[in-house]
């Protein structure tokens, strides 16, 4: 997924304000549940993406939302708004969520399959794989049924698709080609 320049730069003034002030943790759960709301919400994001709508309006009713938050959290959320920015706002959550992982040491894992797995089966592929070398890692599961059976395991810019629709496709070119 790409991410803004603008995204990117107020995600490096919250990361180095956090550090700062020692409060990087308790931000890092409060950026992952403005992501998961966001992604939760299509309502949400298009009230945010509304221009017609009123700055103050958009900030008092994200700050009801996320009113438990730290002031921290509430700080960076009016600075987002007032600036015209609130239509990234999941994707400045979403890109410091990524830079407190990536000091961490995790590591990010995307496993597709067709169906829901068992959490034995998915630490089984994942241990099979070879590609994961921590034991700190975030875990992203999507079920995509038109992969029709198998995974495919994204680690980094590695992948490994071991899915019954590419080995079909493969099938499929080599026939083509004889």
């Amino acid at each position: 997924m790409l991410t803004s320049k603008v995204a990117k730069r107020y995600a490096q003034g919250l990361l180095d304000f956090t550090q700062e002030s020692g409060n990087t943790d308790a931000v890092f759960g409060e950026m992952k549940d403005i992501v998961k709301i966001m992604s939760k919400s299509r309502e949400l994001n298009t009230f945010f993406s509304t221009p017609i709508i009123d700055a103050r309006k958009k900030e008092a009713i994200a700050l009801e939302i996320f009113k438990d938050f730290s002031p921290v959290s509430k700080n960076i959320i009016r600075l987002v708004i007032k600036q015209g920015r609130e239509a990234q706002l999941k994707n400045i959550a979403q890109e410091f969520i990524n830079k407190v992982e990536d000091i961490k040491g995790t590591q990010r894992i995307s496993l597709v399959t067709a169906t829901q797995l068992s959490e034995q089966n998915i630490q089984k592929i994942i241990a099979d794989s070879n590609m994961v070398n921590v034991s700190n890692y975030d875990l992203e599961t999507i079920i995509k049924p038109d992969i029709l059976g198998g995974y495919i395991l994204r680690v980094g810019d590695q992948q490994i698709d071991a899915s019954v629709k590419t080995k079909l496709n493969n099938i499929k070119k080599e026939f083509q080609l004889n």
